[in-house]
């Protein structure tokens, strides 16, 4: 069991960033769908290593008529939350935390600042990442960057290949809410992550 943790653990390495060119047809896409309640909000995930305090990796989620995650070059995958390139499809709570502990470990935490915006702001921000396609290997930050520098009361996210310099700027922002998800048991992160993998997440 444990050399089936540890070899899936050498497949969900943070540091990997690879193009993704997949396409999900219009049906999965249309039933993964998710509308989340709350307030219309962008989210920027920041993955920061402990030992080096480097960041490995920059995401965003935005809340607006629906609600996704962008990972540019990303590698976190759930077989029920479709992708078109970089964008996953269908992030209810569920997939949201699942996401999330994907990413914390005892090696990386994970870095999320909120910022509540108007749902004319958060349609802008949807369309600008469903638009940007597949991003290249190790150009997560950039995509990032990129994007948000894009969307009316982000325009001081500056251009960065780094995701430390947009996680500093990001919580310049008026209004920024922020946290820190860690996770101190590698282990029994890899052991949760190979059950939900079997599972389907429900939209409800």
């Amino acid at each position: 069991m444990r050399r089936t943790i540890l070899a899936l653990a050498a497949v969900l390495t943070v540091a990997a960033c690879g193009a993704d060119h997949t396409w999900a047809p219009d049906d999965e896409v249309i039933a993964a769908r998710y509308a989340h309640d709350g307030p219309k909000a962008i989210t920027l995930y920041t993955v920061v290593n402990n030992r080096s305090g480097s960041g490995g990796h920059s995401a965003l989620m935005i809340n607006g008529s629906e609600r996704v995650i962008f990972d540019p070059a990303g590698t976190w995958y759930h077989p029920s939350r479709p992708i078109r390139h970089d964008v996953h499809f269908g992030i209810n709570d569920q997939a949201k935390a699942f996401y999330i502990d994907y990413h914390a470990r005892e090696t990386y935490r994970v870095v999320e600042q909120t910022v509540v915006v108007s749902p004319e702001v958060a349609e802008i921000a949807l369309q600008r990442v469903l638009n940007y396609g597949a991003v290249p290997k190790a150009l997560c930050a950039s995509a990032v960057s990129n994007v948000l520098r894009s969307i009316p009361g982000f325009e001081s996210i500056p251009p960065a290949l780094g995701p430390n310099r947009i996680m500093n700027a990001f919580d310049q922002i008026p209004g920024v809410e922020k946290r820190v998800i860690t996770d101190k048991d590698d282990d029994e992160n890899h052991g949760i992550l190979m059950i939900q993998a079997d599972q389907t997440i429900n939209n409800d």
